[in-house]
């Protein structure tokens, strides 16, 4: 019988189409014929997760686990058939399914960050005028004092 004992990641990456778990020694264990396997980077070390569809894409990979000098491997395909693997997994993720594309993003928040925006420019623009009058550049001071 198998069962995860323990699933935690080492560390998570994320870009816009996958979640990426990476691990690491001590943070994965699985309980096998009444023996404890600590996972080692050995084969794979990550789960490849698709934002969209939330499945693991790297079913093919395969995860070293050892206990003193027995080492075996299991495939993803074989993890993910566990109840217990899954659940813990997509605790791990479930808050990074959730992606914020520019489409999403309503007409309230858009006039915010332009507002935002705006006032980072004045800001910016103060910042230099206050730059151009330390060196005495008029020239500067003048073409800047014209953009507010």
């Amino acid at each position: 019988m198998l069962t995860v004992k323990m699933l935690k990641p080492y560390y998570i990456k994320t870009d816009h189409q996958h979640i990426q778990v990476i691990l690491a020694y001590q943070y994965f264990a699985i309980f096998m014929n009444g023996e404890v396997y600590q996972f080692i980077p050995k084969e794979e070390k990550e789960i490849k997760i698709d934002r969209s569809t939330k499945k693991v894409v790297n079913l093919e990979s395969k995860f070293a686990f050892q206990r003193g000098k027995d080492i075996i491997y299991i495939s993803m395909s074989d993890l993910i058939s566990l109840p217990d693997f899954l659940s813990q997994l997509d605790s791990i993720v479930e808050t990074y399914y959730t992606t914020h594309n520019e489409d999403e993003v309503t007409s309230v928040e858009r006039a915010e960050i332009d507002v935002f925006m705006e006032e980072l420019e004045q800001k910016n623009i103060k910042r230099l005028i206050d730059q151009a009058l330390d060196d005495k550049d008029k020239r500067t001071f003048y073409k800047l004092t014209k953009l507010l």
